[in-house]
């Protein structure tokens, strides 16, 4: 028999599978199932539930292509508009007192991903730390970054930003029932990668987000990833063409077509904009002035974002794995010229800081560069004038990964982070050399976070980052301290921003 505990929670009891040393819970919703006319609208209150509601197995993941969802070599989580939901991981053992909470917000370009992702486990992360681990689910793509609230009525309306309105409503549930499973809603870290990282620096922006969360950490944002309202109206103008609609019929078809329907006439869009535009990026959280006053870069750089201990980084090589399977960043010299709108004395600096530019190698260097480490500067910059910021950069990578070219390339650093080395993944990335190493930074990573998580401070040997001396923690084997890392290549890319929609 398996071994289960219930937790009562406000909506009603969540049976979990308790482990020899872990606890956890999966698929507890945390918002109404945004469909039939919940379809486009902001996350709704769960219908409290009678009885015990069974919380061992995932359910669904948010809609998505189906490879999004791949959980496993031959496995897919299958995909729904009902997947508001979040898992909790909490250690077996009784706590001396209310555990420190994270929280987990998964990447994947706002388009995929799921929180049922095997790496995603917060069970070594619960473990080492004695902490409670969170991870969530949330709408993308066409259901969640898309703002059709254009083609809403005043009987039936449609909101935006709904995948960050989303992520919002999961900080609520935290609050309201974490301490049933032993977490302290008085201390809550969020954490995220890629779009994940993002969505941590959208929450840093959102007012009413105020007190969900008190530290948070962005590994690998796309920071300046925003849109404004003409662009987003823009951008659904084509979505609801390209789904065979006009602005007469739009609202009926938005609300009764299929989901992959949608779903696909949006992906369609996506990558017709992504052609057109290298650099743009149109499903992101939408600056609607309410909400979301401010893009989150001009929020943290006016002192208006919450003021929350922050950190924030970068890995040594993150455009190479785009080059190589997801070939939609600006990586060669053509389209980051484009994506730099063609200002020939900006790419003139850009040329002169990467040795070998415009060849291939150099100019995917610069495109990830140019997506992740160049925003998240303005980011460190503008957010230690007014909170703790602890600045990194990742660079180790095994063997294996050098050897294919990629090195320390993006989401690498997700293998540290959740400790999954001494797994047959781990054992496979590391089958060329490099155990020890990831050994060391699996620590590196691990006992700065938590440390981050207890106290609001990494360890005391990770400085702060200021202005003035720029204190940059390398992670590699050996992990060290640098001060302004790569500053020629920071001083190249200053005054570029990510190019708006037309």
């Amino acid at each position: 028999m398996v071994a289960t505990t219930d937790i009562a929670t406000a909506d009603g009891i969540v049976r979990g599978r308790r482990g020899r040393r872990v606890l956890r819970w999966r698929s507890i919703p945390y918002a109404a199932p945004p469909i039939g006319d919940l379809r486009f609208r902001a996350p709704q209150p769960v219908e409290p539930w009678s009885g015990v509601r069974v919380a061992t197995e995932f359910t669904s993941a948010a809609m998505q292509h189906r490879s999004g969802a791949r959980i496993g070599p031959r496995a897919y989580q299958v995909t729904s508009e009902d997947a508001l939901t979040l898992n909790v991981t909490a250690p077996a053992t009784r706590a001396a007192g209310p555990r420190p909470v994270l929280v987990f917000i998964h990447g994947g370009g706002y388009l995929i991903g799921t929180s049922a992702l095997g790496l995603y486990s917060g069970a070594r992360l619960a473990l080492r730390g004695d902490v409670v681990v969170v991870s969530l689910n949330y709408r993308l793509g066409a259901f969640g970054y898309v703002d059709f609230s254009e083609f809403g009525t005043a009987e039936h309306p449609f909101d935006s930003n709904l995948g960050l309105r989303d992520q919002l409503a999961a900080l609520e549930w935290v609050r309201t029932n974490i301490a049933a499973f032993g977490g302290d809603p008085g201390n809550v870290t969020i954490f995220g990668e890629s779009a994940g990282a993002h969505a941590v620096l959208g929450l840093l922006a959102t007012p009413a987000a105020k007190g969900l969360f008190h530290r948070a950490v962005a590994q690998s944002p796309p920071a300046d990833w925003a849109i404004t309202p003409e662009e987003s109206r823009g951008f659904a103008r084509r979505c609801v063409a390209a789904l065979g609609a006009t602005p007469d019929t739009a609202h009926t078809v938005l609300r009764t077509a299929g989901a992959n329907d949608i779903r696909r006439a949006v992906d369609r869009t996506i990558g017709a904009v992504v052609r057109e535009q290298p650099g743009a990026f149109p499903v992101c959280p939408v600056v609607d002035g309410e909400f979301l006053p401010l893009s989150p870069v001009d929020a943290i750089a006016e002192g208006s974002a919450h003021q929350v201990p922050l950190i924030i980084g970068t890995n040594r090589d993150e455009g190479t794995l785009f080059a190589r399977f997801a070939d939609e960043l600006p990586t060669t010299a053509d389209r980051l010229r484009t994506a730099l709108g063609r200002d020939a004395e900006a790419e003139s600096r850009i040329a002169a800081a990467y040795p070998g530019y415009p060849q291939p190698k150099a100019a995917i260097q610069a495109g990830g560069d140019y997506t992740f480490w160049r925003p998240s500067l303005t980011v460190m910059e503008g957010h230690s004038r007014h909170a703790p910021t602890y600045a990194y950069r990742y660079d180790f990578a095994p063997r294996a990964l050098h050897l294919a070219g990629l090195g320390a390339t993006h989401a690498t650093d997700l293998i540290a982070v959740f400790g999954i080395g001494d797994t047959p993944v781990g054992r496979a990335f590391t089958a060329a050399g490099g155990r020890r190493g990831l050994r060391a930074v699996t620590d590196q990573f691990q006992d700065n976070w938590l440390a981050f998580a207890r106290t609001g401070a990494p360890l005391p040997s990770w400085p702060a980052y200021t202005e003035a001396r720029r204190s940059t923690l390398i992670i590699d084997y050996p992990t060290r301290v640098e001060h302004d890392p790569d500053r020629a290549k920071r001083l190249a890319w200053q005054g570029v921003r990510v190019p708006t929609l037309t």
